[in-house]
């Protein structure tokens, strides 16, 4: 080959590499992950401080077949005052302690109850109460809202399945105290004053 001609490859090789080059720089560069002002990668792992009824999924949930997790937070969402003081406010709580029954979080479930439904219970005897129902089904529909002197009452049926074939049937009722001087903000609250159930 003439000297001519291997300068003539050499430069076209060197263009090449240039090309290259500047392509590999005006690449598009992948974004850099999210984090916080001192370049720290936010992590998704939640802390070790959560406490139960936490909307972030807790260390080692997979599925929500666990029991007790406190995954989601089954907390009633407020309501505005009206509702919240009528029959949308109790069904509100029912159906946050209808789920929490049917998720098997008990502990949650416990946390709705006052007066007589708390008597010679805790939240490990709901636990142990409904340990070998599997999968659990809870009917409570219609109701009845009744009012009495400062406290409200609603009542309604309850049917409680589990996949193993248990039934228990009875009657639930929720009260709040109505708005009068003195009553604290729990006792303005709807909870679940009875939960009297029974094998079918």
């Amino acid at each position: 080959m003439s000297t001519a001609r291997c300068l003539a490859a050499l430069c076209l090789g060197l263009s090449a590499m240039s090309l290259a080059a500047c392509d590999a720089a005006n690449a598009p560069q992948p974004s850099p992950p999210i984090g916080d002002d001192s370049g720290a990668v936010a992590s998704a792992t939640p802390t070790s401080d959560e406490k139960p009824g936490s909307e972030t999924p807790p260390p080692g949930y997979t599925d929500g077949s666990g029991v007790n997790e406190g995954y989601p937070d089954l907390t009633p969402a407020p309501l505005v005052d009206e509702a919240e003081r009528g029959e949308k406010g109790a069904r509100n709580v029912l159906q946050a302690f209808v789920r929490a029954l049917e998720l098997k979080e008990f502990e949650q479930a416990y946390g709705l109850m006052r007066g007589q439904a708390r008597e010679g219970t805790s939240g490990a005897a709901l636990t142990e109460r409904f340990a070998d129902f599997g999968t659990i089904t809870v009917s409570a529909s219609g109701g009845q809202l009744e009012g009495a002197a400062g406290t409200t009452y609603y009542s309604a049926p309850i049917t409680i399945t589990g996949s193993n074939g248990q039934e228990l049937t009875g009657d639930i009722v929720l009260s709040r105290v109505n708005d009068v001087p003195g009553a604290s903000a729990d006792q303005l609250r709807w909870h679940v004053r009875q939960f009297d159930v029974e094998p079918g």
